[in-house]
């Protein structure tokens, strides 16, 4: 029995036990936004620093992003179920580590294990939806999986507000735990343990080549925004670190033969530049999302159920947009969609510069409703593209190519996003500090967080006023930078997706058809017999 001779209901059942699987890892993502505010309270929290916050959010990221060619190829040898369990394993035990964590420090090294599982998850996923479904079901099936990312959206930040408003903190991350012991069960009933019949060779070299050189350039860049000063070694050194060893990385890539990460791909003109569209994409979701944390429930002084619940039509527009972009794209093309959806997504990031203090809740709900909608327009119908490109045999590791891609975008996203905060807040706190103590004084400058927390304690409300308007100031800003990386996006979108003339076939033929732009489903590869996967287990007589 081959992937493409499965029962209908099984493949359900798989296709449903593999968003939960997406569903946990979007979970995670939505549950912390939430948290951050309460994180870097001196009293309910770690009294967690603008930097650890950044470093919480973007180690699990970091780890996420380089390791998932490496999860990709272990899958291809070892069966992508074996590592997709494995994934989830790791997972549940990090939140529980997480979720007892001490102080910063614990937490960001719970969190780095933590993306070492989704790593591990999500590369196996999408590899088992590809050999299970072929032709049209398969851009289907991947279509339906991304609206997983709109339920995680939803369900998360108000799980988070309940459970904040009656627990502690670490709660947000135990929840992950009766969540993974379901896909577990689904796991071992239902999915087949599918293989690639080529079997790569890992790629230890490449892996600590990505891993080292993307730390180093976050760190840099994080760094940055705590010390506000380009010239210092520790800032600029680590910037030029991580860059050297990241060309050195795509030189190892493309010279092997067989890589785990296949920079050629990304040359492709529809595949690559698609890619790169995503990742700023995802970049500016990324930065606009550690923002919007900190401005409903510090600025705004909103609970965390109510800031949960203020997200919800992000959500609600993200799980609409996939379905409803996908049926535009059958009628007119993926170009006249995507990038449409993606220039408004930009718009919208860039709104975030009108808010203030006291901007009325209901337009923040419609702006968030048509930028769900216009992230969902993008998400759902190009990552299918995207992904039915791929050649089956290179399943895990093509899909690799395509998260790795975007989890990058989210590192330096949250690491952009947040240094840009971090140094126009202290910009524009700095002449309200002048006349204040001085431990007051350095603590107002660390965040608006620790500015409000200091001006309770000594009773100066005119410096938690400040920080409000110092934040606001930030944001506007920040908004701004968000709204043109994602324009950039949608350039590089409009180009990759442009039409290609045809060559004509003979002197004297008719010429062919003038437009070539990538479709979710004239791209989807096709299931020869040269390309069966290698299954093991759940299937008697299949061997």
């Amino acid at each position: 029995m081959t992937a493409s001779t499965l029962p209908k209901s099984r493949q359900q059942l798989i296709l449903a036990v593999l968003m939960v699987c997406s569903l946990l890892i979007w979970l995670d993502n939505t549950v912390l936004s939430i948290t951050l505010e309460t994180l870097a309270d001196p009293v309910r929290g770690l009294n967690a620093s603008p930097a650890e916050l950044q470093w919480a959010t973007g180690a699990y990221t970091l780890a996420f992003a380089t390791l998932m060619f490496t999860a990709g190829a272990l899958g291809d040898r070892f069966g992508h179920r074996t590592v997709l369990a494995a994934g989830l394993v790791v997972f549940a035990a990090s939140s529980m580590w997480a979720a007892f964590a001490g102080d910063a420090g614990q937490l960001i090294a719970a969190r780095t294990a933590m993306g070492v599982g989704s790593a591990l998850i999500l590369p196996g996923n999408l590899a088992i939806l590809m050999w299970t479904f072929t032709g049209p079901a398969r851009s289907t099936a991947i279509a339906i999986s991304s609206t997983s990312a709109g339920v995680g959206m939803a369900v998360g930040p108000v799980l988070a507000g309940v459970l904040l408003d009656h627990f502690w903190w670490g709660s947000v991350f135990l929840v992950n735990v009766p969540v993974v012991v379901l896909a577990l069960i689904g796991i071992v009933l239902l999915v087949p343990n599918f293989r690639s019949p080529v079997v790569r060779p890992l790629d230890p070299a490449g892996m600590l080549l990505s891993i080292s050189g993307l730390a180093a350039l976050a760190y840099g860049l994080i760094r940055t925004g705590q010390v506000a000063d380009w010239s210092r070694t520790d800032v600029w050194a680590p910037i030029v670190v991580g860059l050297f060893l990241l060309a050195v990385f795509v030189r190892v890539e493309l010279r092997s033969k067989m890589p785990s990460f296949d920079p050629r791909l990304l040359a492709q003109r529809a595949f690559g530049g698609g890619n790169v569209a995503l990742g700023l994409l995802l970049f500016a979701i990324s930065a606009v999302t550690f923002y919007s944390a900190f401005y409903l429930q510090g600025a705004r002084g909103y609970s965390p159920i109510e800031a949960g619940l203020a997200g919800l039509p992000t959500a609600l527009g993200a799980i609409l947009g996939a379905p409803m972009g996908a049926r535009l794209v059958r009628r007119w093309s993926l170009r006249l969609v995507a990038v449409p959806a993606l220039t408004v997504a930009a718009l919208t990031m860039g709104a975030y510069g009108l808010f203030g203090l006291s901007t009325p809740l209901v337009g923040i709900e419609i702006l968030l409703l048509i930028q769900g909608l216009s992230i969902g327009m993008v998400l759902g119908p190009v990552t299918a593209a995207l992904i039915s490109t791929l050649p089956l045999e290179r399943a895990g590791a093509g899909s690799a190519v395509t998260n790795t891609v975007r989890q990058t975008g989210s590192v330096f996203g949250i690491a952009v996003g947040g240094t840009i905060m971090s140094i126009v807040y202290r910009r524009a706190i700095e002449p309200s500090l002048h006349g204040v103590p001085g431990p007051v004084r350095d603590q107002a400058r660390v965040s608006a967080e620790q500015a409000r927390h200091v001006a309770g304690t000594s009773h100066l409300p005119t410096l938690g006023h400040a920080a409000d308007d110092a934040f606001v100031h930030a944001l506007h800003v920040g908004a701004v930078w968000i709204m043109l990386i994602a324009l950039v996006g949608a350039a590089v979108l409009l180009l990759a997706l442009r039409p290609v003339p045809k060559p004509l076939a003979e002197e004297g033929e008719p010429e062919p058809a003038q437009e070539d732009c990538l479709t979710a489903d004239d791209a989807a590869p096709r299931v020869g017999a040269d390309t069966r996967p290698v299954r093991e287990g759940n299937d008697a007589g299949t061997r």
